[in-house]
């Protein structure tokens, strides 16, 4: 078993990275070398403008090579709850936003030539329990007849041709939901950004911003640069940028592991005998599951199997072995499947788990996404990058406020309290 991102593993690395020094004087400097900063990067390089990208490790190294590869529309809550948090007319402009990023992730990987498996193979969200039906029943109903009519309710009944699994009690269909290879669209990403003119360092942490002037100059181990405008695109791994001028950002997000794991390639029966929809999957738990099959076959099945912001071998290792019991006690006929990888992430929450973009400290920045970032954070590269360049309609987050979480500094001392809460309502629920 690899203890490494099969996104990464399975994908050619991004091979145009500057290898000299961090140097010279920008238009724009991004931070993070994630979906969001390099969609950034390339819309500015494609619009003329001068942009450097600094990644502190390699590209892809965050949540956009660390996730379980789906592409899921729709709000991550209850669109109720959305409306009540955020009014009709916001809850909803955010909704159609996941189906603009979509779109977006669409047309970029045919304007750039990405082969990365990009597929829309619609999204089933998965009634865990009897009690679970009518609440997410009624979570169809508004979205079918107010924001997304290409949407479907599944009885019970109707599930054995989607999951193998006598676990589940109905579903909610997403048909414009997709899934990809994330490892070989990042690296193309990075790839056009590169082609189209931007500049692009790895292994270049930002551990220092001063003012220049109207600017900015960013100090690096490798040396600095000088910008007019700053993007930050660092998401839950910003507090792990030290001395980074990122507080700002590490006060408001909370940086969560998420695990998954990857099974061998399975046979034409093991399939048939698990996900024959072949589509992504999200179970109705408070701590529950998403799974999908990848291009060669495997089941990639992850969740918060533990409430850690550590992602490390051991943390993964512990999160592994819950995750396959998991899978074994939802599909008992592959209770014996080797393992091939095991790994784990950050996702950088937000208290109301919505995500955020605009401008705070000098810096335009996007982050925040809850766990839906890998649909969000095209689009919103594409916003932070107008924002660059003087306009501000393109974001669909504009004008959200974003207050500190109280007594928290970027180490969420609280989250075995917040793992013990949902637990206990799971069990209740």
């Amino acid at each position: 078993m690899k203890f490494t991102s099969y996104w990464h593993d399975t994908a050619p690395a991004f091979a145009n990275g500057q290898t000299g020094l961090v140097e010279g004087t920008y238009d724009v400097a991004v931070i993070g070398g994630g979906f969001t900063g390099l969609n950034a990067a390339r819309k500015l390089a494609r619009e003329g403008v001068s942009v450097a990208l600094l990644e502190a490790q390699h590209i892809g190294a965050g949540g956009s090579g660390r996730n379980g590869g789906h592409l899921n529309n729709g709000i991550a809550h209850g669109f109720a709850e959305a409306v009540a948090h955020l009014g009709k007319d916001r809850a909803t402009t955010l909704y159609h936003a996941y189906d603009r990023s979509i779109d977006m992730i669409e047309d970029v990987i045919a304007e750039e030539n990405i082969a990365c498996d990009f597929r829309r193979s619609g999204k089933l969200k998965l009634a865990s329990k009897p009690t679970h039906v009518d609440g997410l029943k009624a979570n169809f109903d508004l979205i079918h007849k107010g924001v997304d009519p290409d949407t479907r309710w599944l009885e019970k009944s109707e599930l054995s041709n989607e999951i193998a699994s006598d676990n589940f009690h109905g579903g909610m269909l997403y048909s414009k939901s997709a899934m990809m290879h994330m490892g070989r669209y990042v690296n193309g990403l990075a790839e056009a950004a590169h082609r189209h003119g931007a500049r692009i360092w790895e292994g270049a942490p930002v551990t220092r911003r001063c003012r220049v002037g109207s600017g900015w100059e960013l100090q690096t181990p490798k040396g600095k640069i000088q910008a007019d405008r700053v993007i930050a695109a660092t998401g839950a791994y910003s507090s792990q940028i030290k001395g980074a001028p990122l507080t700002h950002f590490t006060r408001r997000i909370i940086s969560v592991g998420s695990f998954i794991v990857a099974t061998r390639p399975l046979n034409n029966a093991e399939i048939a005998a698990s996900l024959p929809g072949n589509r992504t999957y999200v179970t109705s738990l408070n701590i529950g599951n998403y799974m999908r099959l990848s291009p060669d076959r495997r089941i990639i099945f992850g969740g918060r199997a533990r409430f850690s912001a550590v992602s490390d071998q051991r943390s993964d290792e512990k999160s592994g072995a819950i995750l396959r019991s998991g899978l074994g006690k939802l599909f008992p006929q592959l209770s014996d499947v080797e393992i091939d990888y095991c790994w784990g992430g950050l996702v950088g929450m937000t208290k109301d788990l919505f995500p955020r973009a605009g401008e705070a400290d000098g810096m335009i920045y996007g982050m925040g996404y809850s766990g839906h970032g890998a649909q969000m954070s095209t689009l919103l590269g594409q916003s932070l990058a107008d924002m660059a360049m003087g306009r501000t309609d393109t974001n669909p987050l504009e004008g959200m406020s974003w207050p500190a979480i109280p007594m928290h500094s970027g180490k969420p001392w609280f989250l075995p309290l917040v793992g013990l809460y949902y637990g206990l309502k799971d069990r209740l629920s």
